[in-house]
């Protein structure tokens, strides 16, 4: 594996450990609502993003508006998200919003890399991605023995969860885009997170009252803006710059596993052995992507000259 591989993978690792932070920590502000929470989290995250990184924002404002249209889809994916996504759990359950949301996240982002920009899906990351939902549908089943949601709420929870999913692969892919066509991370991460950010402030004022309630409120949205989301998402746009928006988003499949080992470690649920195997299997997903080949054989243009082609996976 070559050095920027290796580093992308273990950025978007360390990613997922932090992302996996945040189930457990909302159990500590139980009076805020996933809408809140979301808004908090990534909105204040997302101007934190954009706030360090102006100099490469002015530096880059002539690219960034040649590519406005791009912005502006990772932006608005990016409002959308953490409402989409903390409702999701908060309708169907942590197991079920969670799962459905990150399971679905890596099959939206290979179909846009198939799709616009046209590469091929690699036998590993198909390997990688199949397993990778088997996995996680393995640890949402052996988490299923809590409180059963009412049927219409787990039927919009789902919805809510593949538009989770959805919207994460698109701004993933957006910022990937962004780099690829020469805007620098710093760029490109501060201005798709920078405005969706912008976009979720009047959510975060309408909806944010229970965050001031109290100081474990308070402190419970500061974590999560600063750690999760803004540090969490630096390491992203790292990860991002070296490997493609289909491998980052497979690699985060290890975020409902981080989250499972911090409920029975510190809220003191107990775990099956299905959701042991479940975790054995996006152990070994994770594995299969850091030691996935980084090439693939170029193929052949109508005029027979070689096309460069950038694995996925």
């Amino acid at each position: 594996m070559t050095r920027p591989r290796l580093v992308g993978v273990a950025a978007i690792l360390v990613t997922s450990v932090l992302w996996g932070t945040t189930g457990t920590a909302a159990t500590f502000a139980p009076s805020a609502g996933p809408v809140a929470i979301g808004s908090a989290a990534l909105g204040i995250g997302g101007l934190l993003q954009a706030a360090v990184a102006l100099p490469a924002l002015r530096a880059a404002r002539v690219a960034l508006r040649a590519r406005i249209g791009i912005v502006l889809l990772g932006a608005v994916s990016v409002a959308v998200y953490p409402l989409a996504f903390y409702s999701s759990m908060h309708l169907a359950g942590v197991a079920v919003g969670s799962v459905v949301s990150l399971a679905s996240a890596p099959l939206a982002s290979g179909i846009l890399e198939r799709v616009v920009d046209r590469r091929a899906l690699s036998r590993w990351w198909m390997l990688a991605a199949g397993l990778g939902v088997i996995g996680s549908v393995m640890l949402c089943a052996a988490r299923l023995d809590g409180p059963a949601a009412s049927v219409s709420g787990t039927v919009w929870g789902i919805v809510l969860g593949l538009l989770a999913g959805t919207t994460y692969a698109v701004y993933s892919w957006a910022a990937h885009r962004l780099m690829h066509e020469g805007v620098s991370r710093g760029a490109a991460m501060g201005a798709v997170f920078g405005m969706g950010g912008l976009l979720l402030v009047p959510v975060l004022v309408i909806t944010g009252a229970p965050l001031l309630a109290s100081s474990q409120a308070f402190a419970v949205a500061g974590y999560m803006a600063l750690v999760p989301m803004f540090l969490g998402y630096v390491l992203f746009g790292i990860g991002l710059a070296r490997v493609p928006a289909s491998t980052a988003t497979t690699i985060t499949i290890a975020e409902p596993a981080v989250a499972t080992l911090l409920a029975v470690l510190v809220i003191g649920e107990r775990l099956t052995p299905l959701g042991w195997a479940g975790l054995a299997v996006i152990g070994l997903v994770l594995v299969l992507l850091a030691a996935a080949p980084a090439t693939t054989l170029p193929r052949q243009n109508r005029s027979g000259l070689p096309l460069r082609r950038s694995m996925t996976g």
